[in-house]
């Protein structure tokens, strides 16, 4: 017996999750339930989490969490559930299985079978975000090798364990060389250790276009977090319907798992809505807690019941659907073909799902890390480079020189260009003499300089090299 943390939700997520645990107790599941209150309630009764701590607790200790969805509160600065939830518990790996169910399900891709591995608690999802200037705001994208070291490991894991013959990693480190180029190199490092399995790397736009128009290429796909996010509902939605995908969320101690669909609230409440979504999610819990006997029966009977034609009104279609249901009537189909295996769609063996059990990360002996210049961002409102840069080298010192000026990370100084729209925001790097050093004292000695001449500088980056190798990016057009 195992005891798992259970969240009804908001919306439709109350009559989901009751045909969910209807059906998974019906075949068999060995779990006890102890129900948590998270979402809307919880954020309105003036928790900006959506969670209490006593909740925590309980999830933390049952260490296995199915979820319904919830509703965030417009506005009022509340904060994502599923979000701090995968960042405080750890949850560094989003599983997305998104398989055809032609022809019992429209698709245009009868034949695609995919599952996206997505790194789940950091990259643009850091949520690190400040306004600089009046123009200008940013967001950190925040990339780490134990982030992404733990990520490609669980994929290649994860293909093994399925008998998945490639994996396909999805960057842009034609344009992010630091980040997402951390991503691939690390992508590459782990690929070796696995020959078996076929590795290859996609640019994400081109890789994004193939996966839309020709899913068959692709077996697993791993992706920082950001790209992983968008994909994954769209590869759900070209199988069919995002309605019927759940993912697993998959952390070294704990675990989540939920359908990747909203809460609906304009169909709460009316017996509609399609229990598939957390179904799948449940299915993927039981396989994680080991009771793979007890998923496999679910899923089949589940097939089965989509064979038979037996439709909610969101995958109903005249000619392929034989009888539309609601949400309770579709869960006493599922739990009437337990036991039942598909006969045109393809039955599942679960023989091999039990929770992948990776090695812990290790560091790696730190590099040799030394401080070459500084990059200060000024806020100043003028527009001509030339005249910010004769401001600027007035805090120069005989050793450190102002090298480059850029806006919006384009070279506007030395040598830019007259068409080159600006902003307020403007990056200024200095970099010592060749003869020379840079340290910290000198850092305060610049800002100390720039405070004196009235320069408005709003934030600092130190340029260091690591084993010799530059760790930050040139100016585009540098």
């Amino acid at each position: 017996m195992t005891k798992i943390t259970v969240a009804k939700g908001d919306g439709i997520g109350p009559e989901i999750m009751d045909a969910t645990l209807e059906i998974i107790l019906a075949a068999g599941a060995k779990i006890e339930i102890e129900e948590i209150e998270v979402g809307e309630k919880v954020y309105l009764a003036g928790n900006s989490n959506g969670i209490a701590s006593e909740s925590w607790d309980t999830i933390r200790r049952n260490k296995i969490f199915l979820k319904a969805p919830i509703t965030t509160p417009q506005g009022g600065g509340y904060k994502s559930l599923n979000v701090t939830t995968r960042k405080f518990l750890g949850l560094y790996s989003n599983v997305r299985p998104c398989k055809s169910l032609h022809p019992f399900v429209s698709t245009k891709h009868p034949v695609m079978d995919i599952v996206i591995v997505r790194e789940n608690e950091e990259d643009l999802y850091a949520g690190i975000e400040h306004q600089q200037t009046d123009e200008v705001v940013q967001c950190l994208k925040l990339i780490s090798r134990p982030g992404c070291e733990k990520i490609v490991r669980y994929a290649f894991e994860y293909a093994k364990q399925q008998n998945r013959k490639k994996v396909t990693c999805f960057t842009k480190d034609n344009i992010m060389k630091q980040t997402d180029g951390l991503f691939h190199q690390v992508f590459d490092e782990i690929a070796s250790e696995y020959p078996e399995i076929e590795n290859e790397h996609w640019i994400i736009d081109i890789g994004a276009a193939k996966m839309a128009d020709t899913p068959e290429l692709f077996d697993v796909i791993v992706m920082p977090n950001l790209y992983g996010d968008v994909l994954s509902d769209v590869a759900a939605q070209i199988t069919g319907s995002v309605g019927l995908a759940g993912s697993a969320n998959i952390g070294e101690e704990c675990s989540m798992f939920e359908a990747i669909h909203g809460s609906a609230p304009r169909r709460a409440g009316q017996n509609l809505a399609n229990p598939s979504g957390l179904l799948q999610g449940a299915i993927m819990m039981l396989n994680h807690i080991g009771q793979t006997e007890v998923a496999e029966k679910v899923q089949n009977a589940w097939l089965k019941t989509l064979e038979d034609g037996i439709h909610t009104y969101d995958i109903f279609k005249e000619g392929t659907s034989k009888i539309k249901v609601g949400t309770k009537e579709f869960a006493t189909a599922v739990i009437a073909n337990l036991g039942h295996k598909p006969t045109l769609l393809k039955a599942v063996s679960y023989a091999n799902n039990e929770a992948l059990i990776l090695p812990k990360y290790k560091r790696k002996p730190a590099a040799k890390k030394e401080l070459v210049g500084i990059d200060i961002f000024v806020h100043w409102n003028g527009t001509k480079p030339d005249e910010l840069a004769e401001k600027i080298k007035k805090i120069e010192t005989e050793t450190i020189k102002l090298t480059m000026i850029t806006n919006r990370g384009i070279k506007v100084w030395p040598n830019g260009f007259d068409e080159t729209f600006c902003t307020d925001h403007w990056r200024c790097r200095f970099k010592p003499n060749e003869d020379s050093e840079i340290n910290k004292t000198n850092i305060i000695g610049l800002l100390q300089k720039a405070f004196d001449q009235n320069v408005d500088t709003i934030k600092t980056e130190n340029l260091y090299s690591f084993d010799g190798k530059a760790g930050y990016s040139l100016g585009q057009g540098q």
